[in-house]
């Protein structure tokens, strides 16, 4: 979901553990030449998808790296299969609605939440997408209030318990954190 953590808290945990960070979003805007919020009005959400999936598919396929995407790149098929091939695993960084409304009660950056009601648009968009970062996800981290100290840890644990970076060395996988 927006503002659940996916660039903060995978920049500090690539960091961490020795990984390449990087934000499918920053991708996208530059290789836009623009700013996905003004693609966006222009353009529609529709073209913005279309980008948003070529973007994801180059990255994925590269391996090596820990990979924020947008919220809403779960609801297309084909980067759920991208995020999750090629020996790539998928964090789902869980936040609810409130929480989130909370941290981003003055955001104006985020199309989607340019809205009258942006918390009804929240539970929306999580009744929409919950299930699709459960489908693409190996694990599911309940974000709350932890600080970003306790995630990053919280996360390296459950990474080195599942064995992930033992098999970095011979198939360079990815990291890619949704929600």
């Amino acid at each position: 979901m927006p503002g659940c953590g996916k660039s903060t808290v995978g920049r500090q945990l690539a960091r961490s553990l020795g990984l390449r960070f990087l934000d499918s979003d920053s991708e996208i805007e530059s290789e836009l030449g623009e700013s996905i919020r003004s693609f966006f009005d222009r353009e529609g959400e529709e073209a913005f998808r279309l980008v948003e999936e070529r973007v994801i598919a180059r990255l994925t396929a590269g391996g090596g790296l820990m990979l924020a995407t947008g919220g809403g790149a779960v609801l297309r098929p084909a980067n759920r299969q991208a995020l999750r091939a090629a020996g790539n695993h998928v964090i789902y960084l869980r936040s609810t609605p409130e929480e989130l409304m909370r941290r981003l009660r003055h955001d104006t950056k985020r199309p989607l939440l340019q809205v009258a009601d942006p918390l009804k648009r929240l539970r929306d968009l999580y009744a929409q997408r919950d299930p699709f970062y459960r489908e693409a996800a190996e694990f599911v981290i309940d974000t709350g209030r932890h600080s970003l100290a306790t995630l990053v840890n919280l996360i390296a644990m459950q990474v080195e318990m599942a064995g992930w970076l033992d098999s970095a060395s011979s198939s360079e996988p990815s990291l890619g954190q949704s929600g």
